[in-house]
C-alpha cells in the first residue's frame, strides 16, 4: 500500500496532469521561440501564470470540500497569481524588472517544491520527483537573477526549461499517484474482505 501523508496531498492526480501539461507546452514554446518582443514575452508568461493559479485555485476549492490539505493549493495559487500580478503591472515592458519577477518566482516554486517533497509524501518515488523539480527550480532561479548580460530569449530559454521539467515531473507525479490511489483501493478493498471473512468465522 502506498504510503500518502493525506494531510499535505492537496491535489487530485488529475492536477498534477493538467499542469504538467500546461507547463510542458509553454515550456516547449519558450524554449524554442523566436519572438523577441518583451511585451509579447511578457503577456504570454502572465497568462501562462495565470492560468496555473486559476487551476491551483480550483484544486484548493476542491480539496476544501473533501476537507483535506486545501493549503498548500492556496499556497500554489498565490504564488502563480501574484507573479502574473507583478509582471503585469511591476515589470511593464521593463527587461530587468520582468527578469526579477521571473527569477524570485522560479527560486521560490523551486523551494515550495522541496518543501512539499519533504511533507507530502514518505514514498521515495514522489520525494525524488518533486525535490528534484525544487532544486532544479532553485538553480535555474539563480542562473536567471545573476546572467545579467545574456538577451532577453536567453532568460526566456532557461525559464522554459524549468517549465519543461515542471511539466514532465508533474505528469510523471500525476500517473505515480494515480497508481498509489489504485493501490490504496485495491488495499482497503482486501483489508474489508479479510475482515468480513474473519467476523463470518466467529
Amino acid at each position: 500500500m502506498a504510503h500518502i501523508n493525506r494531510r499535505f496531498i492537496d491535489k487530485h492526480w488529475f492536477v498534477f496532469i493538467v499542469r504538467g501539461l500546461m507547463a510542458a507546452i509553454f515550456g516547449f514554446l519558450a524554449l524554442f521561440s523566436t519572438n523577441t518582443d518583451l511585451e509579447i514575452v511578457n503577456s504570454v508568461i502572465v497568462v501562462f501564470l495565470l492560468l496555473m493559479g486559476i487551476i491551483d485555485a480550483v484544486s484548493a476549492l476542491y480539496a476544501s470540500v473533501k476537507k483535506h490539505g486545501w493549503f498548500n493549493s492556496v499556497i500554489d495559487a498565490l504564488v502563480d497569481i501574484v507573479a502574473a500580478l507583478a509582471l503585469l503591472f511591476f515589470a511593464k515592458g521593463n527587461l530587468v524588472n520582468t527578469l526579477v519577477v521571473i527569477a524570485v518566482y522560479t527560486i521560490v516554486s523551486g523551494l515550495i517544491d522541496i518543501f512539499h517533497g519533504f511533507l507530502s509524501t514518505v514514498d521515495p518515488t514522489d520525494r525524488f520527483i518533486r525535490v528534484l523539480a525544487g532544486v532544479i527550480g532553485c538553480v535555474m532561479g539563480a542562473v536567471i537573477f545573476n546572467a545579467g548580460e545574456f538577451e532577453l530569449m536567453t532568460f526566456v530559454r532557461f525559464f522554459g526549461v524549468y517549465m519543461l521539467v515542471v511539466g514532465i515531473t508533474s505528469l510523471v507525479y500525476g500517473v505515480h499517484n494515480r497508481s498509489q490511489n489504485i493501490e490504496d483501493k485495491v488495499a482497503r478493498s482486501e483489508a474489508r474482505t479479510k475482515k468480513r471473512k474473519k467476523s463470518a468465522k466467529k
